[in-house]
């Protein structure tokens, strides 16, 4: 008896859970819905002003985070930047309903700086830019350029003096973009 019972609570557990697959509809949402607490948010409208700018508060869903509805009709630029990613995303609102522009959506990879002893590697995803400029400073005075031409991944080492302590900082340009690491040896 207690082997029926459990099999047919075996078969209850696996119907009801097709049954809840089985209504789901697929849906395409933008990718950076899935927002986590101490990301980044910027909006912009189509003339470039800032309207909103902030961090996530809370892990979730952008879109019931954030009420887009309450802004003026118009198309807008959504930018979510992320531990090692910025997602840009357009949407249109009108009449207080709010349409995601998929064809507009964009995805950059941030480089990664990792510094070990004497060394400063610099990795960064170049999905869709395979360039990338570096340059390094050792207390505000340049002391290397050079722009790197790679496939998916592009990687450098340098290793610095470290005879030589002090401040240093790194510029990455990639993307239109330029993102700054500073690093004492």
């Amino acid at each position: 008896m207690k082997t029926l019972f459990k099999n047919i609570l075996v078969l209850a557990v696996m119907l009801g859970t097709c049954t809840s697959y089985a209504t789901t509809t697929l849906e395409v949402i933008p990718t950076f819905n899935s927002v986590k607490k101490g990301n980044s948010i910027t909006v912009t409208d189509a003339a470039g002003s800032v309207v909103f700018s902030g961090l996530i508060n809370f892990d979730g869903n952008i879109s019931s985070l954030y009420d887009f509805s309450q802004l003026n009709d118009g198309v807008y630029i959504i930018e979510v930047d992320k531990d090692f990613e910025i997602e840009i995303n357009t949407v249109e609102i009108k009449n207080n309903n709010v349409s995601f522009i998929d064809q507009r959506s964009e995805k950059f990879f941030k480089p990664v700086f990792r510094v070990e002893q004497d060394r400063i590697i610099i990795s960064k995803l170049a999905l869709n830019s395979a360039e990338m400029k570096v340059d390094l400073y050792f207390e505000n005075e340049l002391i290397h350029t050079e722009t790197i031409k790679g496939g998916e991944i592009i990687n450098r080492v340098y290793k610095l003096d470290k005879k030589i302590k002090g401040e240093y900082t790194a510029v990455v340009s990639s993307n239109n973009r330029e993102y700054i690491e500073n690093f004492k040896i």
